[in-house]
């Protein structure tokens, strides 16, 4: 019965190539979106950015306003356009990169840039609902209280503040199935420029980046096909 149960669970989260491991940490990486959370975080409260790294990338939702994934990638701990604060280890899991590449793209399909809302469908309600799938973890309160404090007087939020305003071109990097990275692919969409920077900064860390993508580091994760 134990033998049963300790398969069914590396079935659900793979891993196994018959004794080969592929276990790695699940971490939480945290960032300060103002430096106004050092006074704040004492209290409790702070406006905080979130990513969850897995086989050494690390995964954020950010807001645009295409009907794709919202899903990027980056390296750990360097998501552009935000000060990194600290991580927080989330447990280990037991799966294979390339079916972590299909969990990840699955995700994406339910996380597309013109759902994002700063209040009921954020970063941190990314990364807790990844914690969750993976680990059966969710991830510390304190990451995401301001929004759930401010789902229930939303009404007196701004409606810039409600609601995603974040104009981005989301590129794609698809990899073979040899595991080498082609071109990338870019939606061709003309972004339009938002008046207050600050407030671009806020919603989404993908504002940080040309519209025509020129950095590099930011990467789209391109969705699962249903």
């Amino acid at each position: 019965m134990g033998d049963e149960s300790t398969s069914n669970s590396v079935s659900q989260f793979g891993g196994i190539d018959g004794n080969k491991s592929y276990e790695t940490q699940v971490v939480l990486n945290v960032y300060d979106l103002t430096p106004l959370n050092n006074y704040t975080v004492w209290f409790g409260l702070g406006i905080f950015h979130s990513g969850i790294e897995v086989h050494g990338k690390e995964y954020g939702f950010g807001a645009h306003d295409f009907p794709v994934s919202g899903v990027f990638e980056v390296e750990p701990r360097s998501c552009p356009g935000f000060i990194y604060r600290c991580s927080v280890s989330l447990g280990r899991i037991n799966m294979h990169p390339s079916e972590f590449r299909t969990f990840i793209e699955n995700v994406a399909s339910e996380y597309h840039g013109d759902t994002y809302h700063l209040i009921s469908k954020n970063c941190n309600h990314f990364t807790d609902d990844m914690a969750c799938r993976l680990t059966q973890k969710q991830i510390p309160g304190w990451v995401n209280r301001l929004a759930r404090l401010g789902s229930l007087c939303s009404c007196l939020l701004p409606e810039s503040l409600q609601v995603t305003t974040v104009k981005q071109i989301p590129e794609y990097h698809h990899e073979s199935e040899d595991g080498t990275e082609t071109p990338p692919i870019t939606t061709p969409r003309v972004s339009e420029e938002l008046d207050d920077d600050q407030e671009k900064r806020l919603l989404s860390p993908l504002a940080a980046m040309s519209p025509v993508a020129g950095s590099g580091d930011v990467t789209f994760v391109k969705e699962a096909h249903k």
